[in-house]
């Protein structure tokens, strides 16, 4: 990462510094929740269990944090800012909750994580996408997790076939969790403020998980959405898409040591594939979860892979 920058003073308040009398550093995202009646919502609504080992991510100054820590049983929290990490220590040191809380310096994306039963966080907007799919990767799952993220965010999260927000982060979400609006937080209650409104989600993993080859289907997703407002067919007539298509049809067949016809018009099988089913006219941004699913068996059914 290059040089740190610190937020200009009429950013802040306290003649620029926070609480702790640390400027705060928006490279990594630091936002911090000054209402305490919001922090008190967040953690009623993730219901944490005294049996409960919960993951935050960026605790910042930790007013989140020694909320949850009255209830959890362990907290582990990932924090990039080493000052930050040094604050939240400094700030359970010899408190009755101190033996409950792990502090991980360093990127959270880049570390492997330990299993826990709840997640809450109020994420950057950078590692918003890439955070909620290693979520839902992660074995064993998690019961759910409580996250706030952009209010744009969580609206393609959120969104449902038809809508303008509606995209390939919405479909796959919904496919391996359960998605629900918690509440909307405006940008006035943080300190600094950021440039946009926030909204807090629920996210409760499906468990066990849809049975299905993940990569296959992200790969066809990224096919149908590379253009959502298209047609099936248009996309798949594509030279290139069409192209890729075919060469993964013809080395899945060799894996498999099926015989490759001399006369195949790979086009034509395709084609007729997605026209008989009904898929050929459909388009993306109003597809269903269901058919999603329906189209990778049409596809699947004829030879045609996504991920080989």
């Amino acid at each position: 990462m290059g040089k740190v920058k610190t937020i200009k003073a009429k950013e802040t308040t306290n003649n620029g510094k926070n609480t702790q009398g640390l400027p705060f550093n928006t490279d990594f995202g630091q936002h911090i929740l000054k209402n305490p009646g919001i922090v008190n919502a967040i953690v009623e609504k993730s219901a944490i269990k005294s049996s409960d080992t919960v993951l935050e991510v960026g605790p910042g100054t930790g007013n989140l944090t020694v909320k949850m820590l009255e209830q959890a049983k362990k907290l582990i929290a990932f924090e990039l800012d080493p000052r930050m990490v040094s604050e939240l220590k400094k700030r359970v040191l010899g408190t009755p909750v101190q033996t409950r809380l792990e502090v991980r310096q360093g990127d959270v994306m880049k570390q492997e994580w330990p299993e826990f039963d709840v997640c809450v966080a109020n994420l950057p907007y950078q590692i918003s996408s890439p955070f909620v799919f290693k979520l839902l990767l992660q074995r064993p799952l998690p019961r759910y997790a409580v996250l706030m993220f952009q209010k744009e965010f969580a609206e393609r999260l959120l969104a449902k076939p038809g809508s303008k927000e509606y995209c390939r982060l919405s479909v796959n979400v919904q496919l391996l969790a359960k998605v629900e609006h918690l509440m909307k937080v405006k940008r006035t209650e943080f300190r600094p403020p950021p440039q946009v409104d926030s909204a807090v989600v629920r996210i409760a993993p499906r468990n066990p998980p849809p049975p299905l080859n993940f990569d296959e289907w992200e790969g066809m997703l990224r096919l149908c959405f590379m253009r959502k407002n298209k047609t099936i067919l248009s996309i798949v007539r594509l030279s290139n898409v069409n192209d890729l298509l075919e060469e993964n049809y013809r080395r899945v067949c060799r894996m498999k040591n099926k015989d490759i016809p001399e006369d195949l018009n790979f086009t034509e099988l395709i084609e007729k594939a997605l026209t008989e089913s009904g898929f050929a006219e459909k388009r993306a941004r109003s597809m269903k979860i269901d058919e999603f699913l329906q189209l990778l068996i049409i596809f699947n059914r004829i030879g045609v892979h996504f991920h080989v």
